[in-house]
Parts: structure tokens; C-alpha cells; sequence
């Protein structure tokens, strides 16, 4: 987790011209990086830096910085390793096989995306945002942070602070554990705030289901139509198309596909 912290860093320190070769515009575009500094909904502005990489089923990566590239192979290798046994006991804990969601979802052909996200100090923090309100894609989201806190989750209505302890990762379960699972298990509602001290940086990695799997409740959970499915089926793709839209917030995209 050091390592990956460090190698992040070591990318956000580069310069623009170098960073600039990464400034892609489609969502499943390999490697995309930018500025967050645009103009979002009552008067805020989201204030960071990300890079986007795609890591699985095909491996990407920045040729900067030196040995970056090796560092992120094993990070997110491990990482779909830790997922793939805590998708397990999810599907254990819904009555089913505990290779169900792996098989499934064509999980050896994942759509796996590592999002790292530097947020600089804010001279005015309280007009400004690092991600706005929002829920994950895909099925799990694992998360670790340099130990400065701006994470907060909404619970019972109210945003609260949560900090990822050492070592440890943070895990949101996104959209798509709460499709498949016809909604037993629910999605996190999550946004970042900035301050004006300190900067703060985070890394998740999204895990999700091959592109081109549709996803919709889990045929058995539906109890032989006496649990009707709360969800339509769409390919994992047009979702996350449909998530990365300017237009969407919140887990609104979560809710275009509510029957």
C-alpha cells in the first residue's frame, strides 16, 4: 500500500507535458488523467487531480514514473485477489454457491479500474468539492488513503467523516452487489471533501463484472416470483457509460434502472 502511495505521488509530481499524453476523453479509454477544477451545481467546484487507469482484463499503465508500472501490477493483483474472497462470502451470506458471483460475472474477464485522486489544499474549502455525491459501479470498490481524512458516507440522511485505519483498506459496495443481489445488499452513497491545510490523497480500485456482462438480479433470490426483481438488467459497458455522464449525480444512475 506504501508502494502504491508513493508511486502515485511520484505521477501527480510530474509535469503537465508529461501528464498531458494521458488526457483522454472516453470513460473506458486505457490511461486518463486531469484536473477536477470545473464548474458543478450550487456554485461548487470539484478541486482535485486523478489518474484513471484501466488494469484488468487487459493491464495499462504510465511509463512515468520509474518502476510505476510493476508497483500497479501487483497492487491490483492482489487487490482482485482480496475481492474475489470477499465476493465469495457475499455470495455465501445470499444462500448461494460461494463461487456463484465469480462465475457468474465472468469475473476472470473483470473490468477492474484503479482511480487515484490527489487533493490539493483549498483556500476556500466551503465553496468548493473534491467528488460530489455519488455511488460506485461495479461490485465492490476497495480503498486506501495517506491518512488525512475527507471521505464521508451518508448514513440515516446525514454525511458522516469515515477514515480508512493504516494498513487497511476501506470497502464500498457499489451498484452492481446491490442489482445483483435484488437489492439485499445496498450501495454507498459517498462524496470527498477538501480542506485548506493539508493535501490529501486516496486510491481506489473498482471491481467489476466483464464489460460486456448484463447484470440483473440473481435469478434464485427471486423466490419463484413471490420477490419480484427491483432492477432491470443492462450491460455492465452502457452502465458505466451511463454513470460517467456529466448529467448524472448522486447514485441517479442507480435509480434509472429501479422497476
Amino acid at each position: 500500500m506504501k508502494r502504491m502511495l508513493e508511486g502515485c505521488r511520484g505521477f501527480f509530481n510530474l509535469t503537465d507535458e508529461e501528464k498531458s499524453m494521458y488526457n483522454g476523453k472516453h470513460v473506458l479509454d486505457p490511461i486518463r488523467c486531469g484536473s477536477g477544477f470545473n464548474a458543478s451545481v450550487d456554485e461548487l467546484y470539484f478541486w482535485r487531480d486523478h489518474l484513471k487507469v484501466i488494469v484488468h482484463p487487459d493491464f495499462h499503465s504510465p511509463n512515468k514514473p520509474t518502476g510505476f508500472s510493476n508497483v500497479l501490477q501487483e497492487y491490483t493483483k492482489a487487490v482482485r485477489d482480496v475481492v474475489r474472497g470477499l465476493l465469495e462470502g457475499i455470495s455465501e451470506n445470499l444462500g448461494l454457491e460461494s463461487c456463484y458471483i465469480n462465475r457468474a460475472l465472468d469475473l476472470e474477464s473483470s473490468l477492474q479500474i484503479l482511480i487515484a485522486n490527489l487533493y490539493p489544499p483549498c483556500p476556500q474549502p466551503e465553496l468548493a468539492m473534491g467528488l460530489p455525491s455519488h455511488s460506485d459501479h461495479g461490485l465492490l470498490t476497495m480503498l486506501i488513503e495517506n491518512g488525512i481524512s475527507g471521505l464521508q458516507i451518508q448514513h440515516k440522511g446525514k454525511w458522516v467523516n469515515v477514515n480508512a485505519a493504516p494498513g487497511a483498506f476501506l470497502v464500498n459496495t457499489g451498484d452492481h452487489v446491490e442489482i445483483l443481489s435484488n437489492g439485499k445488499y445496498g450501495s454507498v452513497l459517498h462524496r470527498a471533501v477538501v480542506n485548506d491545510k493539508t493535501t490529501r490523497m486516496s486510491i481506489s480500485v473498482s471491481n467489476g463484472p466483464s464489460p460486456e456482462t448484463i447484470v440483473s438480479p440473481v435469478q434464485e433470490l427471486l423466490e419463484n416470483g413471490s420477490c419480484p426483481a427491483a432492477y432491470i438488467g443492462m450491460k455492465y459497458k452502457d452502465y458505466l457509460e451511463l454513470q460517467q455522464s456529466n448529467k448524472l449525480d448522486g447514485n441517479s444512475c442507480l435509480n434509472r434502472v429501479r422497476i
